[in-house]
């Protein structure tokens, strides 16, 4: 099983222009509404490929209810935390050259008790062993801390625990040692205090966080492609082919979620586990191509992946530049 906590999602509406003009009125080509925030996007990726998944989610008022019947049209399993205030709303306006612009609503607070009903049926509903993915922004007035107590408090009960957020909130949960955390360049600046430029730098960063204490450290570069650190294996630098980007909303999801389903794999007993690490890197980097290439957040399935598109590279140029996040 591989459960997934959302403490801030949303209902996410995207909207297609030519191009974004600075004070003008758009008049949309098209749009789309579909279910967000990062931990519930693993779920939805994870479900759509087959794999076990169920999304741990508080939901409140009509946007609750709405973001709860787009998940069920897509066969996700959930547990519906009911809380007092309204699911937040966020917007995505995605230009024809693949550029997409986001404004983000800071979301509603959750109360203490609220809380305490989600951390129990995380509990409830996983086992030791399992992966607990904690991802997202914390809503408004959930203290900075919390990601860091939640993983202590998973881990002390057997979880692993991956954690996908940004600032403060990464920084002090990298501390308490999660399994694995999947940053981009700007989130992993963030927590090692310095600007990250080139692929050394990030390496460098990379393996002072897996010195703090925690296995995986997988680093999404956007266009650039991804690097991994750690999981009992030599460094990886990857990229992906992309030819036709429609939208990157949702991709670094989907990257979270290939990386975790590859890696929960069975393997034969006399599987090297150097290749079943390549394999969860690559895997990766095909289910983020893959979503980048659909429109709004929709999340790949089958059809829409092809390894092939991916690249992995066991020597990183360590001089390359970086020129995205």
């Amino acid at each position: 099983m591989i459960l997934t906590v959302t403490l801030n999602p949303s209902l996410d509406r995207t909207i297609d222009v030519d191009r974004i003009r600075i004070g003008a009125v758009h008049r949309g080509l098209r749009s789309r509404l579909d279910p967000g925030g990062k931990g519930v996007n693993v779920t939805r990726a994870l479900r759509a490929n087959g794999h076990r998944s169920l999304a741990v989610v508080p939901l409140g008022g009509p946007e609750g209810d709405q973001l709860a019947r787009l998940l069920a049209a897509e066969r996700v399993d959930v547990v519906r935390v009911p809380v007092e205030h309204p699911t937040r709303s966020n917007v995505a306006v995605a230009e024809a050259d693949g550029n997409v612009t986001k404004f983000n609503e800071p979301g509603a607070p959750l109360a203490p008790d609220e809380l305490r009903t989600v951390l129990g049926h995380v509990v409830e509903h996983s086992a030791a062993g399992d992966w607990v993915v904690l991802c997202g922004s914390l809503p408004p007035g959930v203290p900075v801390e919390q990601y860091a107590a939640m993983v202590t408090w998973l881990r002390e009960r057997g979880r692993r625990v991956a954690v996908d957020t940004s600032g403060e909130a990464l920084r002090l949960a990298v501390q308490a040692g999660p399994d694995l955390v999947k940053p981009n360049r700007h989130e992993l600046g963030e927590v090692v205090g310095r600007e990250l430029g080139t692929v050394a730098e990030v390496l460098d960063a990379a393996h002072q966080v897996h010195a703090a204490g925690v296995d995986h450290v997988v680093v999404s570069l956007g266009a650039d492609g991804a690097l991994l650190v750690g999981g009992g294996g030599p460094d990886l630098a990857g990229t992906s082919t992309v030819t036709d980007a429609v939208s990157s909303v949702g991709a670094g999801d989907a990257f979270l979620a290939g990386y975790l389903a590859a890696l929960t794999l069975p393997d034969h007993p006399a599987a090297d586990p150097d290749q079943a690490r390549e394999r969860a890197f690559r895997t990766a980097l095909a289910w983020g191509a893959a979503a980048v290439r659909l429109p709004g957040s929709r999340m790949p399935g089958p059809a829409d992946i092809d390894l092939a598109v991916a690249d992995v590279l066991t020597s990183p140029d360590p001089q390359t530049p970086l020129a995205s996040a």
